[in-house]
């Protein structure tokens, strides 16, 4: 059976400073008339939530219609920012040589587990060259639910759709920074590698029952070995 590797994006692979809040406030104005005076906590959550809790802090009432014209714009922003993104992101150390060793093992089809809606995942990860080893047919993004547990085995429908298998939880792996990730993992049917490049700490992401903890990407044995070694448990 094949392993199914799912990798968050933000603040696992990459980085980009402060520039999902001004993307925000610009959707905000646009779309309700109003300037935005607060915003949720964002990591781990998928897009669709924190468009909702955006909208619930600024008392405005989160209608589907508003949430999908919101989610338009906040496309809208990072393509037309697309070279801010190159320069005030980065790619977190060790990403690209992680990617590229599972890459080389044959029974490994990875793609991406995100609160990102695809486009902005695709976005992103273009503009670090991160898509090159990702099949993001099979993957799963912020717009497809508003709790990221039920994209785990919407993402196994993916993948049972395009490689015609169906892989288990024991061989479908998640790598994520947050505790909501290893949630999203053991709700959904996966086990979990949690990397602390994020705002968790290692002692946090254990807590939060993650099978193995990594301080980061830099050691790329390291990460196939864990992702291996899950997958086999």
């Amino acid at each position: 059976m094949r392993t199914l590797v799912l990798w968050d994006i933000d603040h696992t692979l990459l980085s980009i400073d402060g520039l999902t809040a001004e993307v925000y406030a610009t959707a905000h104005r646009r779309v309700t008339g109003q300037n935005l005076r607060a915003l949720p906590d964002m990591p781990g959550k998928t897009e669709r939530a924190i468009i909702t809790e955006t909208l619930h802090l600024n008392q405005i009432t989160p209608t589907e219609e508003l949430v999908d014209a919101f989610a338009d714009i906040v496309a809208e922003q990072y393509a037309a920012r697309i070279q801010e993104i190159r320069t005030r992101g980065r790619t977190l150390p060790g990403a690209h040589a992680a990617m590229q060793a599972l890459a080389a093992e044959p029974q490994v089809i990875q793609s991406a587990l995100t609160g990102n809606m695809r486009p902005i995942a695709e976005m992103k990860l273009a503009a670090f060259g991160l898509d090159e080893h990702l099949d993001l047919r099979v993957g799963a993004y912020g717009m497809d639910g508003i709790t990221r547990p039920p994209l785990v085995d919407l993402a196994r429908q993916r993948t049972a759709a395009v490689y015609g298998e169906i892989v288990d939880a024991d061989h479908t792996v998640l790598i994520g920074d947050t505790p909501l990730d290893v949630k999203a993992g053991h709700l959904g049917g996966a086990r979990v590698v949690a990397v602390a490049t994020g705002v968790s700490d290692e002692t946090a992401l254990r807590a939060a029952g993650a099978e193995l903890v990594l301080a980061d990407l830099t050691d790329t044995t390291a990460v196939v070995e864990a992702v291996l070694a899950v997958s086999a448990a």
